[in-house]
């Protein structure tokens, strides 16, 4: 078994910053997310779940969205088994409770199904 805790989330001014991290456990996660890669989604109120990007865990690959590429970065740290989210220059659309997720292959790392393990999500506020 996987846990995921998201931790990082509050009140911003539009422009500013904010990092997100979520922090793995579980017994066998490091062999577990050798293969896999570990994304960050978001959920505003009346919307769907929308991926904002991934990291592949064994390479450190990275894949953003086009709505924050340019403005968010994804990192990892495996000793830590902790993955990053910052968030630079803020805007009130990225108000949302964002989410890590883990276990879903490359190539369909955009879709929310295809994850095995989800954190409790951690909300993002960004005002205007």
């Amino acid at each position: 078994q996987v846990q995921l805790v998201e931790s990082g989330g509050g009140l911003v001014q539009a422009g500013g910053s904010l990092r997100l991290s979520c922090a793995a456990s579980g017994r066998t996660f490091s062999t577990y997310a050798m293969g896999y890669a570990m994304g960050w989604f978001r959920q505003a109120p009346g919307k769907v779940r929308e991926f904002v990007g991934a990291i592949t865990w064994s390479g450190g690959r990275t894949y953003d969205a086009d709505s924050v590429k340019g403005r968010f970065t994804i990192s990892r740290d495996t000793a830590n088994n902790t993955v990053y989210l910052q968030m630079n220059s803020l805007e009130p659309e990225d108000t949302a409770v964002y989410y890590c997720a883990a276990g879903a292959y490359v190539g369909t790392m955009t879709r929310t199904h295809n994850y095995d393990y989800w954190g409790q999500g951690t909300q993002v506020t960004v005002s205007s």
